[in-house]
């Protein structure tokens, strides 16, 4: 009876775990079938949205449908910069809205959706979706124009000109100045290469290294010009300066090399017929001789002076040699020119400081030494009406200067102490037989053409000036 009863039981639990095995298999089978409807229900919604963390051209897209992200990156695009870069630091910029961009619907965004499989989205939501999507976009060429165009870097009037190479004088000799490169732009180049960075998905461009730059077309390397420098340089190394009182001409490499005249084989010649043309610039712009001049008078009032024997007059061909002579011997330093007169100052008042002063009209002379009044004295002077009348309107320099000189004329022989000849044969003298000076007597009882003038004060003048002394005359 008892084993009945275990046996029973047996069977009994034999019968409950059965039961129990079959109602977990039925829940794994439910559970089992729940989850691959859940599964196939993410899958079928990625199919249709983007994962989460998925970003294309810079727009946060997570879950988006197609059209949601397409929308969104065609805002993120109104965002777009071009970065424009260039010489000396320039940076600045166009945007989206000055060149008209704008998204172009090319179905990329609709391929990555479909390319992002769906059905495996366990794995595919633990991964970074930063997608190197390139948006498609259109833009206004018309409009790119427009916007470079605007820029100040595109303005020429701002901009440093490109210059080439050259040859330059640098002290006695030259050199080979480097070019500028500039910053001046190309702006067709310019152009096409920002629209070909747009097109590429470029957001910056560097202008250098596009090639967009104007270039100088001769560089400080350049054989041919260097070679030319060297045989320039085969007659440099004089500089001179001609020294002209208050004034100065310089001749240096730059004057120089205006003389050289290339020649078929490359070399270089001085033009003797150019350096000639020099020298008469110098003698038109310097030589006095005989010119007119104003002159301010001691009765306070300015004349103008013609004619006379006074002033510097050059010797040209003497000077064209001495010049030649000089570049051929490299010679720097100071230099006159030679000349067949000379005056008393070098400068453009070429009278200087010490002169002897003749009024006509007032009779009356005055000496000057260094500037200094030293003889203000009345005199009498040649007699009009008889043709005797002292020449005047002019300048004269003293040509000789003689004590104890017999005057000689047609009719009369006159002794002086003092004689100072200024214009042949008439000059300033004493005369001793003459006890008054001053007034009209030159009208009735002037000299032959001579200054009569007082014992005392000649003698002053005569120790004061000397051969080459300026004597003015005028009425």
């Amino acid at each position: 009876m008892p084993r009945m009863r275990r046996s029973r039981e047996k069977h009994y639990e034999q019968v409950r775990a059965k039961r129990k095995r079959q109602m977990r298999k039925k829940f794994l089978l439910a559970a089992a079938g729940v989850a691959v409807s859940l599964y196939v229900a993410v899958a079928v919604y990625f199919g249709f949205h983007f994962y989460g963390g998925t970003i294309l051209y810079g727009a946060d897209c997570s879950r988006m449908t197609s059209a949601q992200a397409k929308q969104a990156v065609a805002e993120k695009l109104q965002e777009y910069e071009m970065q424009i870069c260039g010489r000396e630091d320039m940076k600045t910029q166009i945007t989206a809205g000055q060149i008209g961009l704008k998204f172009r619907d090319d179905g990329g965004v609709d391929r990555l959706l479909k390319e992002q499989y769906s059905f495996l989205w366990p794995v595919m939501t633990l991964l970074n979706r930063q997608s190197s999507f390139s948006a498609a976009f259109t833009y206004d060429q018309e409009m790119v124009k427009e916007a470079l165009n605007g820029l100040d870097c595109m303005d020429e009037t701002k901009a440093v000109p490109p210059s080439d190479a050259y040859i330059t004088a640098e002290g006695s000799k030259f050199v080979v100045a480097p070019e500028v490169i500039g910053t001046t732009l190309d702006s067709e180049k310019t152009y096409q290469a920002v629209c070909d960075a747009l097109d590429a998905g470029k957001s910056s461009i560097s202008l250098e290294e596009a090639d967009c730059y104007k270039k100088p077309a001769v560089f400080k390397e350049d054989e041919a010009l260097n070679r030319e420098a060297d045989a320039i340089n085969v007659f440099m190394g004089a500089d001179i300066t001609y020294d002209f009182g208050d004034r100065q001409e310089i001749v240096d490499a730059g004057q120089i090399r205006e003389w050289l005249v290339k020649q078929a084989d490359g070399t270089y010649a001085l033009d003797e017929n150019l350096v000639g043309q020099y020298v008469t610039s110098l003698a038109n712009t310097y030589d006095t001789f005989g010119l007119g001049r104003e002159f301010y008078t001691s009765l306070g009032y300015t004349v103008s002076l013609f004619g006379g024997d006074y002033g510097w007059l050059m010797d040209q061909e003497a000077t064209l040699e001495q010049l030649l002579e000089a570049i051929r011997k490299k010679y720097t330093g100071r230099m006159e020119p030679v000349y067949i007169y000379s005056a008393m100052s070098r400068d453009t008042n070429d009278i200087g400081d010490t002169y002897v002063e003749v009024c006509i009209s007032q009779q009356r002379m005055w000496c000057y030494e260094n500037g200094s009044l030293v003889v203000d004295t009345p005199v009498v002077t040649g007699n009009p009406n008889t043709n005797h009348g002292t020449p005047a309107g002019g300048v004269w320099a003293i040509d000789s200067k003689m004590r104890n000189y017999t005057l000689r004329g047609e009719g009369y022989a006159a002794p002086v102490d003092y004689w100072m000849a200024f214009n042949g044969d008439v000059g300033i003298h004493d005369l001793v037989s003459r006890s008054e000076f001053g007034g009209s007597i030159y009208l009735t009882n002037g000299s032959h053409g001579c200054v009569n003038t007082p014992y005392d004060q000649v003698q002053i003048i005569y120790s004061v000036v000397s051969v080459g002394t300026p004597v003015i005359v005028y009425e």
